[in-house]
């Protein structure tokens, strides 16, 4: 039964992110800390897992869209920002494996807080515009960027794309939608370097035991990236944004009220 709401919550997860071109790590993880109470470490290197399987299907479902030549031809984007985001992912699980799991939940609340302002308040932020920067300075920021997404990515468990994108959009002047596939092209070697990481520091033996959990999620996401594919083409996108920052919203504050297990 519990292979079972892993499959249905991963389905939940992934429709809400296809619709907003995501991983979904960001609602997955407050799931997995509520509802199946996990450690929020362990959780966070479960999310990695089900979060690379989730967003390279992502990557594949939008390739038809978006189109690969065009992601190929935005290749200098990519590596500047994956050049900070590798290594603010190594740093992010240094971070994470080092803080009391008190300290590392209340970040994990007030991430997905942000988060939740940022969605709440996107067509807001999109209407500032482009950042009207020389262009070394705009490499700079695209690498400090990545310095800070590569942490945060590794350090909870997410993709980073709710970062990635804002960042794509208002630095270098892309599309909305490249942006996104942007995004998951550099959300995949920083998923990978976090896990690289975690698995130098013996944490990924302790999820053995939870492969079978771990397979039903993934399954679960990609079908439901799948349909949130869908039905995006129903959805306006502004209600979107408001629905799904406010249910962040939502699981930030019941995460809040949670209390960490103890060894």
């Amino acid at each position: 039964m519990r292979n079972f709401w892993a499959l249905v919550w991963g389905a939940v997860v992934g429709v809400l992110g296809g619709l907003i071109g995501l991983g979904g790590a960001e609602f997955r993880l407050p799931i997995l800390v509520s509802v199946f109470h996990y450690r929020t470490l362990q959780a966070i290197v479960i999310n990695l897992i089900v979060s690379l399987v989730t967003v390279t299907f992502s990557f594949i479902f939008r390739s038809g869209v978006v189109g690969l030549e065009n992601v190929t031809a935005n290749w200098a984007i990519i590596i500047n920002i994956l050049a900070g985001s590798l290594i603010g992912s190594y740093v992010g699980v240094h971070y994470a494996t080092k803080v009391n799991e008190k300290v590392l939940n209340r970040v994990v609340v007030v991430f997905l807080m942000f988060l939740s302002i940022v969605l709440i308040g996107h067509d807001l932020i999109f209407s500032i515009g482009v950042l009207q920067i020389p262009y070394l300075l705009r490499i700079i920021a695209g690498f400090l960027a990545g310095i800070i997404i590569g942490i945060f990515s590794s350090m909870l468990g997410v993709a980073g794309g709710e970062l990635i994108i804002p960042t794509i959009i208002l630095v270098f002047a892309v599309d909305i939608k490249l942006a996104g596939s942007l995004s998951l092209a550099i959300s995949l070697p920083t998923i990978l370097m976090g896990l690289f990481k975690y698995r130098s520091l013996q944490q990924l033996t302790g999820i053995k035991s939870e492969q079978k959990f771990i397979s039903f999620m993934a399954v679960g996401s990609i079908l439901g990236a799948f349909i949130g594919s869908i039905l995006l083409r129903y959805v306006s996108a502004s209600l979107l944004y408001l629905i799904l920052g406010t249910i962040l919203l939502i699981s930030a504050l019941k995460l809040a009220r949670h209390k960490p297990r103890t060894l």
